[in-house]
This record gives structure tokens, C-alpha cells and sequence, in this order.
């Protein structure tokens, strides 16, 4: 009997405790006052993770990776609708402060964000993928180079690519 790869519930079960300390992470760098906590966060992207028809999950890190996108997605819908339902008052904001960027931290609109990945993305998808993994992810250099099967050298490269991109693209006059 041959043994099958992993579905959307195992992987999902596998990695709770995971997503959910990345869907903290992504939080904390809200306003106090946000509405969407963790489990929320985690149980929206599981229902666009369990809307694909039939995954093929290769591993831990692509499982992530899709995940990542997925909380990308939650998040940037949430604030477009909360900027719609406030006609632009309260904007939420993100923070890249723990990737490896400058020591004052910066903060950007997820929308904003979301604008600037989409134009990165079909300008070098390759950088925005790396912004996704590392960012939205949580992956580490090696996981990431793993996800997308380049070296670890070419990872740290698109991502210090990315990173100053996304700071020139999004207005940031420091170095990234």
C-alpha cells in the first residue's frame, strides 16, 4: 500500500501552533485596538487553504508558503474593507521590523503593501515570492531557498533585492 502525501487537514493539524504564532506575530505589529485576532486570521486562511482543489503539498515549506499568501490575502481584504467602512479613517498598518531591516522599524499600509507586492510581483516574481516566504511565511533563509528550490545565497540576495525595492516603491527615503 502506497502512502499518501499529506492533505490540507493533516498539514494544517501538523502546523496550527505554528500558523498561529505567525498569525500573532503579524498582529502585534497592529493597532491595540484590532479586531482580527490569531485563531481568526489562521481559520480564514485555512478556508482559502481548503478551497484548492486537490493540493499537492510537497512539504512543511510549501505548506507555509501557501499559508503565507493565504494570511496575505485575509489581511489585505481586512483592511481594504475596514478603510472602505471608515472612508479612509484608522488605516492599518504593518511593520517589517523583525526581518532583518533597518533599527526603526517601518510601517507600511497592508493595502499599500499589497499594491506594491502586485506590481513587484509582474515586474521579478521571484523577489516578490521571497517577500512572501520570508515576511508572510516566517520562512528562514534555508526554508525558503528549499520552497523554491534556489540556493540559500540567491534567497539572501532577492530578499535584500526586495527589500530595497519595496522601500523605494513605498516612499521610504532610508537605506534598506
Amino acid at each position: 500500500m502506497q502512502e499518501t502525501e499529506p492533505g490540507t487537514d493533516q498539514f494544517f493539524a501538523l502546523l496550527y501552533d505554528e500558523l498561529k504564532r505567525l498569525a500573532r506575530r503579524y498582529l502585534r505589529r497592529e493597532r491595540s485596538s484590532h479586531t482580527l485576532q490569531p485563531t481568526a486570521l489562521v481559520n480564514e486562511a485555512y478556508i482559502q487553504l481548503s478551497s484548492l482543489k486537490s493540493p499537492q503539498w510537497q512539504n512543511r515549506s510549501h505548506f507555509l508558503g501557501v499559508a503565507a499568501l493565504a494570511m496575505r490575502r485575509v489581511l489585505t481584504d481586512y483592511a481594504r474593507d475596514r478603510r472602505t467602512a471608515k472612508r479612509g479613517e484608522g488605516r492599518l498598518t504593518i511593520s517589517l521590523e523583525t526581518s532583518p531591516l533597518p533599527a526603526d522599524p517601518v510601517t507600511w499600509d497592508y493595502d499599500d503593501l499589497d499594491v506594491a507586492l502586485s506590481k513587484l510581483e509582474s515586474e521579478a516574481p521571484s523577489l516578490c515570492r521571497v517577500v512572501e516566504m520570508r515576511f508572510f511565511g516566517g520562512l528562514s533563509i534555508e526554508e525558503a531557498a528549499q520552497f523554491l528550490a534556489v540556493s540559500p545565497a540567491t534567497v539572501k540576495r532577492q530578499w535584500a533585492l526586495a527589500r530595497a525595492w519595496l522601500f523605494r516603491e513605498m516612499g521610504d527615503t532610508r537605506k534598506p
